[in-house]
């Protein structure tokens, strides 16, 4: 069996010092070794196919280069998936790995959990959540580096950095869509009035509708709920009238299939007599739908990359100073706290232009 390759190997093919060797490929080379210098290693360790040992690397920087994530149901949802799988490239591009663990939608968990990844010494943790919404930030979250994906700290004086998708954005471009198609006369369907992302997507269409100096009438948006039958009837209460919506906007995805079908039972086309808009990009709903469905596609990935990275980046700070006082290292400071991630317009079919009437 050929012997694995050491650095003292790379050290001798790229005509520098073992440590020169440790300094570049543990990512302290700048400043520290020439440039030059740093491309040999680098070459050199290519081409004997050397990787540093990742157990040696943890007991020397006293890491474990492992990130503990927390979600509410992610892990056992169907949906927001994708938010670990962004945040899990990122960690693994950097040479750590992650460790998941769902409490299921059951807060009382948070804390045990977040106690449990602790106890394994994991450099830095992320909670990551279904659906925007506050959350009490477990204690622990304080202790080392933290960051919160598609959810932000609930305290009156927030701690820790949140990285969310830009929900008045992504509601104002819908309805621009709709607005440039030659549509006047649009309905907003809103999901369920608890979420913090329902307000917050109805305050873009608002925005919209006000840019293109058109009033929003108080009938055409409600709050239905986030399912297919709750579109089905809302869709109905709209499209029962004599003077119905050209097009509706809907919160998600599944509102939208929801009106498709109340549209079908009407005898409407979609979307010659009904443009119909979802918002999600849902996996095998909004592509798969017929018509397939034009909608605004969550940064679901984006988000969970520029959550890890951002982590990532407090747990090198916290390696190069020590602890705050207190012992809370890597908190971010109060102001600067909040990362927004541009949802994406993904038009396919269920659009079009205004009716003729």
């Amino acid at each position: 069996m050929q012997r694995k390759a050491t650095a003292l190997d790379v050290a001798k093919r790229a005509g520098v010092s073992r440590s020169a060797v440790s300094l570049v490929l543990n990512g302290r080379g700048d400043g520290n070794v020439a440039k030059e210098s740093q491309d040999r290693i680098r070459q050199a360790a290519a081409e004997l196919n050397y990787s540093p040992n990742a157990i040696a690397l943890s007991l020397r920087n006293q890491r474990t280069r492992v990130i503990g994530i927390v979600s509410d149901e992610v892990v056992v949802s169907p949906f927001d998936g994708n938010i670990i799988g962004g945040a899990d490239d990122v960690a693994r591009a950097h040479g750590f790995v992650t460790v998941v663990m769902d409490t299921e939608r059951d807060a009382s968990r948070d804390e045990s959990a977040v106690e449990t990844l602790l106890d394994r010494q994991v450099d830095g943790l992320m909670y990551v959540t279904v659906g925007l919404k506050p959350l009490d930030v477990p204690q622990g979250m304080l202790r080392v580096p933290s960051v919160l994906a598609n959810c932000f700290d609930n305290s009156p004086t927030p701690r820790l950095h949140h990285v969310i998708p830009d929900e008045v954005s992504g509601g104002r471009e819908a309805t621009e869509h709709l607005l440039q198609l030659g549509h006047r006369d649009i309905a907003f369907l809103a999901g369920a009035a608890t979420s913090p992302a329902v307000p917050l997507r109805i305050e873009g269409h608002r925005e919209a509708m006000a840019k293109a100096a058109i009033p929003v009438r108080d009938d055409r948006v409600f709050t239905a709920g986030w399912d297919i039958n709750d579109g089905f009837h809302g869709a109905m209460r709209l499209l029962s009238s004599t003077e119905r919506p050209t097009a509706i906007a809907c919160a998600n995805d599944r509102l939208a299939v929801g009106v498709a079908l109340a549209a079908a039972r009407l005898g409407l086309s979609v979307p010659h007599d009904l443009s119909v808009m979802g918002y999600d990009d849902e996996f095998r709903i909004a592509a798969t739908m017929v018509p397939a469905l034009t909608t605004m596609a969550l940064p679901l990935r984006e988000m969970g990359a520029a959550a890890m990275s951002m982590l990532l980046e407090q747990i090198e700070d916290a390696a190069q100073r020590p602890a705050a006082a207190g012992g809370r290292a890597g908190l971010a400071a109060n102001a600067g706290l909040e990362t927004m991630v541009s949802c994406r317009l993904v038009v396919r079919e269920s659009t079009g232009p205004v009716p003729a009437r």
